[in-house]
């Protein structure tokens, strides 16, 4: 499953939109899809660089193919533009944590640390108090 999106992503036909992520980050969506549609118990290893305990790291790997945040440098259009929303620390951690209006939950894939470095770098980068 995790090869057939790979390749869906490297060779997208209609309706796969082109250019839609690269590198680490299709790989990263990849898994995240096998995992989710195959065996949601599966365990998945996300590539090096994926992310890690460095929080714009995992912002770029886990985030950034839906949302805006400048600071990463992520353009994506699934999701809100984080600049613009500005999301409070809670509501960021709970978001991250549960998910929810499309977004999926990442508890359980991302470490407490992890969400709440994740959740600490939103707010610090977009200017929220």
């Amino acid at each position: 499953m995790r090869e057939a999106v790979r390749d869906q992503i490297e060779f997208p036909t209609p309706p796969m939109p082109e250019d839609l992520v690269e590198g680490a980050e299709a790989d990263a969506v990849a898994a995240y899809v096998a995992r989710v549609a195959a065996d949601p118990e599966a365990e998945v290893a996300l590539p090096a660089g994926a992310g890690g305990d460095d929080p714009k790291l995992l912002f770029e790997s886990n985030c950034g193919t839906c949302h805006v945040l400048a600071d990463a440098g992520t353009t994506g259009t699934i999701g809100p533009n984080l600049d613009q929303a500005k999301p409070s620390l809670q509501k960021a951690i709970t978001q991250i944590t549960n998910g929810g209006g499309g977004m999926p939950p990442f508890e359980g894939q991302l470490k407490q640390t992890q969400i709440r470095a994740l959740a600490q770098y939103l707010v610090r980068v977009t200017g929220q108090r």
